[in-house]
């Protein structure tokens, strides 16, 4: 187990230091384009797959990182760089954690590396799990996976909704029921392969933010796939299975399954990416942040730049101080994941909830610092607001942060 450290070491920096450059000569230049054109970035993530950010390696060597800061230091650079080109740039990884959360070996090195594709022939991936009546509630989830023995299929009916890459995705990772009694707890991941029949994308979203960032509904209609592509396969998920249901004859176990508190495929993956969103919220707020401290300096009114007034430094003091301790939050869970230390108190949760909100916060306070030009496109931190609104509700609201921290605090079934 590796130390706890706030001081990166000479490999982090160095990293940092490369998606630093990229984040500031590739994605800043073009971030404002993409964000009106509202298109998947195609040439902007082939640039990052020729320089290897994005690649299996590049992630698999952040993730793996034993100081646990690899993955936050990654996402902050990129996101400081734009939300949307970001999001498009690191969507493929939630697919790639959900199959490193639930899958076998086998499993992880057949798809993770097709996910990414090469720098020669880009590819995508996307995570299915919410749907038009199941966002928060993962247990009210209406996709259906049967399984035909006789030619060991599962056979896959639903709609997906919010899907970053869906539709789009060369593998999508799909969340389905396969036990509706059970709730949470009777639900499994499947991987739907490349060019499979019966999977289509439905409605894409025109957003508020994160606009370069591809979101679509994912309609699955018949979609038949191989027993191999259930994640951690057959047999660890009927042993999963009979577990639940022994517990829920013994009662009030499926209460808290169908209450979302228990173990499931989407939480398994949530659970892992949580810090890893509060770094991208990070990244956002640090860059509207940089942006008023500039305005600041140099922005003058009667006679002075506008920071001689205390009423905005003290704002800027405040915003730094929130960025900062947000950092260390996400820092401290990635740390603890890394080194397979227990959520006791949803340390991960606590990240993205803190991180989330402050980067909405954040963006409010530069535009406020910039007055009517903040408020303008002519400058940056109308477009981070717009892209800072999502992190208090994707990957879980904050409300649901809330209430995993409570009950992680307490003990008790909060609801």
């Amino acid at each position: 187990m590796s130390t706890f450290s706030l001081d990166p070491g000479p490999d982090q920096l160095a990293v940092r230091d490369w998606l630093h450059g990229f984040a500031a000569d590739v994605m800043r230049p073009a971030a404002a384009e993409w964000d009106e054109r509202e298109e998947t970035p195609w040439p902007i993530i082939q640039e990052a797959a020729k320089l290897g950010i994005y690649s299996l390696d590049f992630y698999a060597q952040q993730y793996f990182d034993p100081s646990g800061v690899g993955i936050p230091i990654a996402m902050e650079e990129l996101f400081w760089g734009d939300a949307g080109l970001g999001l498009a740039i690191v969507g493929t990884t939630l697919a790639a954690v959900a199959v490193l959360a639930n899958g076998t070996d086998e499993q992880i090195g057949t798809w993770a590396p097709q996910m990414f594709g090469t720098p020669d022939d880009v590819k995508l991936a996307a995570f299915c799990s919410s749907e038009p009546d199941a966002g928060s509630d993962v247990s009210a989830l209406r996709t259906r996976a049967v399984y035909q023995e006789a030619t060991d299929e599962w056979v896959l009916n639903g709609t997906k909704t919010w899907a970053t890459n869906g539709g789009i995705a060369h593998v999508h990772v799909v969340v389905a029921t396969v036990d509706p009694a059970l709730g949470a707890r009777g639900q499994a991941s499947f991987i739907v392969p490349p060019g499979t029949p019966g999977l289509a994308q439905g409605q894409k979203f025109k957003k508020h933010g994160i606009r370069a960032s591809h979101t679509a509904e994912v309609v699955l209609d018949g979609v038949r796939v191989p027993g191999h592509c259930l994640l951690g396969g057959k047999e660890k998920l009927d042993e999963r299975l009979a577990r639940a249901r022994e517990r829920a004859a013994g009662g009030g176990a499926a209460r808290s399954g169908a209450a979302g508190t228990g173990k499931n495929a989407a939480m398994a993956t949530f659970e892992a990416s949580r810090p890893a969103v509060g770094a991208q919220a990070i990244g956002i707020a640090r860059a509207a942040y940089e942006v008023a401290l500039d305005y600041a300096m140099t922005r003058e009114q009667f006679g002075r730049p506008i920071i001689d007034n205390q009423g905005v430094a003290f704002q800027l003091a405040d915003m730094k101080t929130r960025i900062d301790a947000a950092r260390l939050l996400v820092w401290r869970a990635s740390w603890m994941a890394a080194n397979n230390q227990p959520f006791t108190a949803a340390e991960g949760s606590m990240s993205k909830l803190y991180a989330g909100e402050t980067a909405k916060w954040v963006t409010s306070q530069a535009m406020q610092i910039l007055g009517g030009n903040g408020f303008t496109r002519e400058y940056p931190v109308e477009r981070m607001h717009r892209d800072s609104a999502i992190y208090t509700i994707f990957e879980g609201t904050s409300e649901i942060q809330r209430l995993v921290i409570a009950r992680a605090i307490s003990g008790l079934p909060i609801r």
